[in-house]
């Protein structure tokens, strides 16, 4: 099923949409040259975290698609073992931005409790507020190698359609993309965000969804942005084998992803891109 034109979310803003209409100046060499008009924004709020009444994370995030967010950030930040584990999520609207009020199994709250930490989330950052060191990488198994190896053809053929089935992009300029393609090449998922590591959530979050879950082996996680550390870690965590970045990885992200077993690709563009970890899962037709 593709859903990549959902705009599922709360109706408080927008119906959902990301995107809210702001006057602006145009100027031209220095000169104006056209009076005030609307252009596109994309929106940008803080959604804090409360896990069974807890606060536990706060982010900044565009307010569409924030079920799949909380489901995929709950999945890849180890706080729940699967979709199960998500018993009830309400969105509240405050002066002060959203709150998604979480509640999860007693087990996993339990856990949570045990490693508890504050973050501070900002707009491309992924580790603000970790309380030590230890909290930065998790201990995860390897992601199995894939049974069957993936085609360069598909991953071009997936980097072909990514930027046409941005919308809020499109619109504004101002958001990342997270996109899952099965071996063909074909989009089947697409979400996107202000925040890089919010889109990839959304994406994990609308995979696992208890409706409508995929198998993360088959198929491979497309990102409109560099890629660090924290993607590799994030995909590894759901099993996912193979992640293609438009932008450069970091050193770590590519360490990362030897250790986890992904394959890991940067500067995927048109038909070009480059392999960093595990060539073997790539054929040579």
């Amino acid at each position: 099923m593709d859903d990549t034109d959902s705009t599922r979310g709360p109706a408080l803003f927008d119906s959902g949409s990301g995107t809210t209409a702001a006057p602006v100046y145009r100027y031209q060499g220095g000169v104006l040259h056209e009076a005030s008009e609307d252009d596109w924004l994309a929106q940008e709020m803080p959604l804090a975290l409360e896990y069974n009444g807890i606060s536990h994370a706060t982010v900044l995030a565009t307010p569409c698609d924030l079920e799949d967010l909380a489901l995929g950030f709950s999945l890849t930040e180890g706080i729940i073992r699967g979709p199960g584990d998500l018993h009830d999520l309400e969105l509240v609207q405050t002066k002060q931005g959203l709150i998604a009020q979480i509640t999860i199994a007693n087990a996993c709250l339990a856990e949570l409790k045990q490693r508890r930490r504050t973050l501070a989330g900002r707009t491309g950052c992924g580790l603000c507020g970790l309380e030590s060191l230890d909290d930065v990488q998790r201990t995860l198994p390897p992601v199995d190698a894939p049974v069957n190896k993936f085609t360069p053809a598909a991953i071009v053929r997936g980097l072909q359609n990514l930027k046409q089935r941005q919308p809020l992009h499109q619109q504004t300029g101002a958001t990342h993309a997270a996109a899952w393609a099965d071996r063909s090449g074909e989009i089947l998922h697409l979400r996107e965000d202000v925040g890089r590591h919010n889109a990839l959530d959304k994406l994990i979050g609308v995979m696992k969804h208890r409706r409508s879950e995929q198998d993360t082996a088959d198929g491979f996680v497309m990102i409109s942005s560099r890629a660090s550390f924290e993607m590799v870690q994030k995909a590894a965590s759901v099993g996912i084998p193979v992640v293609v970045a438009v932008s450069a990885p970091t050193h770590y992200a590519v360490q990362t992803a030897n250790a986890l077993g992904v394959m890991l690709i940067g500067f995927a563009r048109g038909p070009n891109f480059t392999v960093y970890s595990h060539p073997e899962y790539l054929s040579q037709t």
